[in-house]
């Protein structure tokens, strides 16, 4: 039952938001994240004690003649993504606090309604269940974006929304495709494990582009990156946040709980193909964040970066990788939230975001610029960091899938250092510009958030085990059976 008091938790908060008024709204919704988050720490206690708990997982029948149960399971791999997802809800909300929102009912019932749907694609273990969450999650963050977004939101959430939509048709395609060849004609994800694997070549290979499409989307990975840059930039900064700390792992999540075992065959076949992908993203978009004068595309297009190096970790399908990949979805989720919220700062004392218009506000403000380094450290994987070691597997499995690959890999670690401390050279040192001369102290909410990213970026970079024992079991029992599938 406990994946229900996860689903519900948000949803019925976001129902009661509705109905108080609206100067209560940041409030509900705060304790609400709280109470989430509260939960999944509980939880990791009995997930340590036994993964396989029945308090971890629910299968209720709901359409029996398609073969459909709402099926909820939290193994190590979903904890690490439910850890993320309750770590963040609370700090997206805390950074409103000294933000006036207009419209307070419907923007905080919309981030606890894109919660309970995120929840939902992390936990699902039914095919039909995890398509509706899919999408479920998409709505919320279409009309927080088409709302409280800036200039062109119509334009760019249109899309942003179409964009996605098509990738989830691709994947339903598919998820319909794996069902008529499952055993019973089941949704099950173990019967659509079992249908992948007894597909022909040419079947799975089918299945594999279109899983991979819709996953490639949402991510993204080049080519088809091209509406995340003006959807980052142009969303409210918590859409930015929900977009960049959360969303995305929902692709990468999906290659490895949906594609990697579905269709081992293609994935032994088309994963050279798909890891080129993943580095052309890794050096064309720190390119372009060199050349970035925009502080908040410059995060956008570093985004890009690191998920590339992810991806191609996912398809070098070794165990280091694997593992690399989970922590660096989680150390990215932390340090991407706390970069945004840094751009948050300076646009509201400088009303701009405009990196050449900065500058010296390290002079005005020391606190500001220690929290701020401490986040950028964490970004370009200073050891000690939670960006580390997350890098580290990565690179560590890539080589070895292929030497080259995880020399052009290794870019977004030099290329990552060069813009980030680039930005913070020209906002933080050198003369102070007009526009930051009148740079305010940091407020107390401001200062605890940025705190606690700090904190998370420390403590995880010393004690990766934290991370990196959620899931060991499933990842090397998941690479157990992949290999052994190919025997």
């Amino acid at each position: 039952m406990f994946p229900l008091l996860l689903l519900f938790l948000p949803f019925v908060s976001a129902l009661l938001l509705i109905a108080m008024p609206g100067k209560q709204s940041k409030y509900i919704a705060f304790a609400s994240s709280i109470l989430s988050l509260v939960a999944i720490l509980v939880s990791l206690n009995t997930l340590r004690l036994d993964s396989l708990s029945s308090t971890l997982a629910f299968n209720h029948p709901w359409l029996s003649s398609l073969g459909s149960s709402l099926s909820f399971k939290i193994d190590g791999i979903a904890m690490v993504l439910l850890l993320l997802t309750n770590i963040l809800f609370p700090l997206i909300v805390f950074s409103t606090f000294d933000r006036e929102v207009s419209k307070p009912k419907g923007y905080f019932a919309l981030i606890l309604f894109m919660q309970s749907a995120l929840l939902g694609v992390f936990m699902a273990a039914d095919g039909l269940v995890f398509y509706i969450f899919w999408e479920l999650a998409l709505i919320p963050i279409y009309f927080i974006c088409l709302v409280w977004g800036g200039d062109g939101r119509q334009r760019i959430t249109f899309k942003f929304f179409i964009y996605t939509l098509l990738g989830s048709l691709f994947m339903l395609v598919a998820l319909i495709f794996l069902y008529q060849h499952a055993p019973n004609h089941s949704f099950a994800l173990q019967d659509l494990y079992m249908a992948g694997e007894g597909m022909t070549f040419i079947q799975q290979s089918w299945v594999f582009w279109f899983l991979f499409l819709a996953f490639a989307i949402k991510m993204p990975i080049f080519p088809f990156h091209t509406w995340q840059p003006d959807t980052y930039t142009n969303a409210p900064t918590q859409g930015t946040m929900l977009l960049s700390g959360i969303m995305l792992k929902m692709g990468t999540f999906g290659l490895i709980r949906w594609l990697l075992p579905m269709v081992p065959d293609a994935v032994s076949t088309y994963s050279t193909s798909v890891i080129i992908l993943s580095l052309i993203s890794v050096v064309y978009a720190s390119a372009i964040a060199i050349v970035q004068v925009n502080f908040k595309r410059l995060i956008a297009y570093s985004s890009i970066a690191h998920v590339g190096l992810i991806c191609a970790g996912i398809f070098a399908y070794k165990e280091e990788s694997i593992q690399g990949a989970l922590v660096q979805m989680f150390a990215h989720g932390i340090n991407v939230v706390g970069l945004f919220f840094i751009c948050d700062i300076l646009q509201r004392n400088t009303g701009t975001d405009t990196i050449t218009e900065l500058g010296g506000i390290r002079s005005i403000n020391s606190k500001f610029a220690f929290w701020y380094l401490i986040i950028l450290l964490g970004s370009v994987a200073l050891p000690l960091t939670n960006g580390f070691v997350g890098e580290f597997l990565l690179l560590n499995g890539i080589f070895q899938y292929n030497a080259w690959f995880a020399a052009i890999g290794g870019l977004t670690i030099i290329l990552g250092a060069v813009y980030m401390l680039r930005s913070y050279q020209a906002i933080m040192l050198g003369e102070t510009k007009s526009k930051t001369k009148a740079f305010s102290a940091l407020s107390k909410s401001e200062s605890l958030l940025l705190g606690i990213v700090a904190i998370i970026i420390v403590v995880c970079g010393v004690f990766p085990k934290l991370i990196l024992d959620l899931s060991a079991l499933e990842v090397k029992t998941m690479m157990n059976a992949l290999w052994n599938s190919k025997l």
